[in-house]
């Protein structure tokens, strides 16, 4: 049975890619940001291991991939927004050290064990790893960081039998984005802008992720994949 880590899959998108991955024969381990987090998954799902791992503390990062044994797939989903307030600098550097910096300290970690056998990591962009968000600066420039540093990965780490590619998740049913959902004023010009004219499911960001872990996508690394319903496109 493969075994993979999903950080900061204990809700939205990662959950939905755990569920995924467990009804295709992965053993996992998720992380969340606090004990909390834990909680509420583990009522959720109690059939799949979850910790608390704050990804912006390096020993404890390390400590972490250290206790695994063995570990064929990582998909890094941890991530935060803060909007306007990122244009408060210590904010900004916050969600940077989460949304970038936390990738790559878990990719760091984990290299050593996707080593051994050749394993594959997923990371997590968004619809900003191509467009520009006046709204939240931070997390824009993370999103776009994290498909440059996605590529720079897989060109690093090939070599090693390691492939790295990201996803990047459009309008997707989730905690993040449910007070927009049925918000007159800026549902409807989503929709409209969205070729398939829904929302997105986190099953279906799952699908992506669990192809990409797969040895169906044995030839494909360095790529960022958008999973929006055509948002991108128009």
């Amino acid at each position: 049975m493969p075994k993979a880590v999903i950080v900061g899959g204990t809700g939205g998108i990662g959950a939905g890619i755990a569920r995924t991955l467990v009804g295709k024969g992965w053993e996992l381990t998720v992380t969340g940001a606090n004990e909390d987090d834990v909680e509420r998954h583990l009522e959720a799902a109690p059939d799949v291991s979850a910790v608390a791992l704050d990804v912006t503390d390096t020993g404890a990062v390390e400590a972490f991939f250290a206790d695994l044994t063995s570990l064929d797939g990582l998909v890094n989903c941890a991530g935060i927004l803060r909007k306007l307030d990122e244009y408060d600098l210590n904010t900004f550097q916050r969600v940077i050290d989460v949304n970038l910096t936390g990738t790559m300290r878990c990719c760091l970690a984990a290299h050593p064990l996707l080593a051994v056998g050749g394993g594959a990591i997923v990371n997590t962009g968004s619809m900003y790893t191509y467009f520009g968000g006046p709204h939240a600066p931070a997390y824009t420039a993370s999103k776009g960081a994290v498909a440059q540093l996605t590529k720079a990965l897989a060109g690093k780490w090939g070599s090693d039998g390691i492939r790295v590619n990201a996803i990047a998740p459009g309008w997707i049913e989730t905690p993040m984005t449910e007070a927009i959902r049925g918000d007159e004023s800026r549902e409807p010009a989503i929709l409209n802008r969205t070729p398939l004219s829904r929302w997105g499911q986190p099953a279906e960001v799952g699908a992506l992720a669990s192809w990409l872990l797969s040895e169906e996508a044995s030839f494909v690394t360095g790529a960022t994949y958008p999973v929006d319903g055509g948002y991108s496109a128009m």
